[in-house]
């Protein structure tokens, strides 16, 4: 009779039989991504496909975070890991462990992955390098304490200005966690010990032995930086990321001390050439003002004083004149034009009217009768003439 066995019974046979096959562990292969998604957890999930066949694939977080690139749809890569059953949906799938891009260097692609994306948020602008200061008195470094860089620097700086300071906060400058000592250096030194100019850097190198300045936790802190940096990786041809972040690029630390530090021959130089500006100023000043003064001497203000005040005393005679006549018209002007207005008042003053023979009529209310359907027979009223009034009665109203 036929043995019969459950579903998980089988997968779990099936998923043996996988785990066990060495064809099948630490196996390498070759295929283009597509549906690529990375979940909030960090895992990513993908099939690797070519012509004719698709496999699904999972990386876990903690492989993922291992990768020096982005995966993308359609790019082609060279994926390292186990083939194995997931029980629970009793399908095979493709766990990586480690995966690089094919026929591309994975640090090449990496680069320029994260020179674009950083390009597009703007970090590499020109809008935001800083200046040099023209006369440091700090300079901080963030390097080895070892090897010939900071002997380089310091032997530069020195021959240059004998009294600039240096200040060195040691990092590895390769290697695991190397990039975050870089970052915690510039941050200490905008933090803690404020400096006028930082250099970044180390000796030259593979792309490999220079990746830590092409970590994005390095290029932040350049951007976020508010001292000028000035990077200097020791690579003339090639550019790491902090070079294209930094406000000035050295193409060796030499280089980079010849840009942070003045050369004190140079500074004596501007000083006497400016000094020598301001003399000859100096002197030409006082010649213009020499030839001035003597333009000022030989008027006759100086030469004859007697002549200036006498044509000042003939101006002042005949503005008081002037101011006289002036004076009189106005008075004139004024007199006329109040006999004018008093003309004008007389010929509207009820007076006047009376003088002239007329005479103004009041009722027994005091109020002037100016028509004759204002009173009626009998009624008593005052009439004010020149010199007087008199009261009457009505005895007759005749309308006209």
């Amino acid at each position: 009779m036929a043995v019969i066995r459950s579903v998980s019974e089988i997968t779990k046979y099936i998923a043996g039989l996988l785990k066990n096959d060495l064809a099948l562990q630490n196996v390498t292969i070759r295929g283009q991504i597509s549906n690529f998604k990375q979940y909030s957890s960090g895992h990513c999930y993908f099939d690797l496909k070519d012509k004719d066949s698709i496999l699904k694939c999972v990386i876990w977080r903690s492989y993922v975070e291992r990768l020096r690139f982005r995966p993308e749809n359609d790019m082609q890569v060279l994926a390292t890991g186990s083939v194995e059953v997931y029980e629970r949906d009793g399908k095979y799938q493709f766990y990586v462990s480690r995966m690089v891009p094919d026929g591309v260097g994975e640090l090449a692609l990496a680069f320029e992955q994260m020179k674009e994306r950083l390009s597009q948020e703007g970090l590499f602008d020109a809008e935001f390098k800083k200046g040099l200061p023209a006369y440091p008195k700090t300079i901080g470094i963030v390097t080895s304490p070892t090897g010939a860089v900071l002997r380089d620097i310091y032997t530069v700086s020195r021959r240059r200005m004998p009294s600039i300071r240096l200040a060195l906060y040691p990092v590895m400058v390769q290697g695991a966690g190397s990039a975050e000592q870089i970052a915690h250096g510039i941050d200490f030194f905008n933090t803690k010990y404020p400096v006028d100019v930082l250099i970044v850097g180390r000796g030259g190198g593979s792309m490999e032995d220079l990746w830590s300045f092409n970590e994005e936790v390095v290029v932040r802190a350049i951007f976020k930086s508010g001292i000028p940096v000035i990077s200097a990786v020791g690579h003339e041809t090639d550019f790491t990321l902090a070079d294209f972040v930094a406000d000035q690029r050295a193409a060796t630390p030499s280089q980079a001390a010849e840009l942070a530090v003045p050369d004190v021959s140079e500074v004596i130089q501007r000083i006497n050439s400016a000094r020598e500006r301001l003399q000859m100023a100096a002197v030409t000043s006082i010649k213009d003002s020499r030839r001035s003064l003597e333009a000022i001497m030989d008027s006759f203000v100086f030469t004859q004083p007697l002549r200036m005040l006498e044509s000042s005393s003939m101006r002042l005679d005949n503005l008081q004149s002037r101011l006289n006549k002036i004076a009189i018209q106005l008075v004139k002007e004024k007199k006329n034009q109040l006999l004018h207005d008093m003309e004008k008042l007389e010929l509207i003053n009820p007076l006047g009217v009376i003088r002239r023979g007329y005479g103004i009529v009041h009722d027994q209310k005091g109020t002037i009768v100016s028509d004759i359907s204002n009173i009626k027979v009998d009624d008593m009223v005052s009439v004010r003439l020149n010199g007087g009034h008199f009261d009457a009665q009505v005895k007759a109203i005749r309308e006209e």
